[in-house]
């Protein structure tokens, strides 16, 4: 039986950043709820809070990191670029910083590979009278990316990346005279049952790390009832998604794990060593099960489509 630590793990960024290996995800949090969310994890040890704009919660995040006290150079902050921002990355995270209270975020990504109507309605996710999202359509993420350059170059930003990006669309940003700075992150849905073996293959020739949201799922945790997963947390006695976190930190994966219960945020931060024999299980369950739980509708933009 394996025993668990906390993980003080850190990630070489291809800038010369580092990230903690582990963060407090926020997808989804509330604006009363996510206040107490990021104050326990702080309490409990986490020093990784990743936000963006479209969530809604940059200003109680915010207050929490003031009110915390915790220096902000101890701090490792992201935020992203949403969909009707492409246009102005600098003035959307000039936004973004205000509500954060802070100066500059770590880490800013672009949201999503796809422009949405600045002009459209309702404003977050414009749409169209039949109800598809209102997209721009003659309009380059390659684009929007250059423009991120700015960020970095006005202090703003200390490194940039992507999110929700395919090998596809990776390699139109990477093939692009435009792209001067390498994404440091490309953070996307990551788990055993979308492991993104393929994805994280190219990733690593091009030095970009895989960040992974939902590391359990998303909505109701469906990794923790995995089977398979749940007899490994047994041989070691630990919780499936101890296992699940374990994995990851083999995989140098920086994941964020979401939680407003104080004990599980703490939990979130244990790891063990796993054999060879764990790991070589744990990648084959997408053999028999494979699932992607956050699926939008971008439509007729495909952002996960591979060649």
């Amino acid at each position: 039986m394996a025993t668990a630590v906390i993980t003080t793990k850190t990630v070489d960024f291809n800038d010369g950043n580092k990230i903690p290996s582990v963060g407090l995800g926020t997808w989804k949090a509330k604006e009363e709820e996510v206040y107490t969310s990021v104050t326990h994890a702080l309490q409990a040890g986490y020093r990784h809070i990743d936000t963006a704009a479209a969530y809604g919660n940059e200003e109680p995040i915010g207050k929490a990191i003031k009110d915390s006290g915790i220096p902000r150079e101890q701090l490792f902050i992201t935020t992203k670029l949403w969909s009707n921002a492409h246009h102005d990355p600098v003035g959307a995270i000039t936004e973004s910083l205000d509500k954060l209270g802070l100066d500059y975020v770590d880490l800013y990504l672009l949201h999503w590979p796809v422009f949405l109507n600045p002009k459209g309605s309702p404003s977050r996710v414009p749409l169209l009278p039949n109800g598809k999202r209102d997209i721009v359509m003659d309009w380059s993420f390659v684009k929007t990316y250059e423009l991120m350059h700015e960020c970095v170059e006005k202090g703003l930003a200390k490194s940039i990346g992507v999110s929700n990006f395919s090998v596809k669309n990776l390699k139109v940003l990477m093939n692009a005279t435009e792209t001067k700075i390498t994404p440091a992150v490309n953070q996307v849905e990551l788990h055993p049952h979308l492991p993104q073996f393929q994805l994280g293959e190219y990733c690593a020739q091009h030095d970009i790390h895989l960040q992974a949201y939902s590391p359990l799922g998303s909505v109701g945790s469906p990794i923790l009832k995995d089977e398979v997963l749940m007899a490994i947390g047994e041989k070691h006695g630990v919780s499936p998604a101890t296992i699940v976190f374990s994995w990851m930190n083999s995989r140098d994966i920086v994941y964020l794990p979401k939680s407003l219960n104080r004990d599980r945020l703490r939990q979130n931060l244990l790891v063990v060593e796993l054999d060879d024999e764990d790991i070589e299980t744990i990648n084959n369950i997408h053999k028999t099960f494979s699932k992607r739980y956050n699926d939008q509708d971008w439509s007729p933009m495909k952002p996960f489509e591979e060649d």
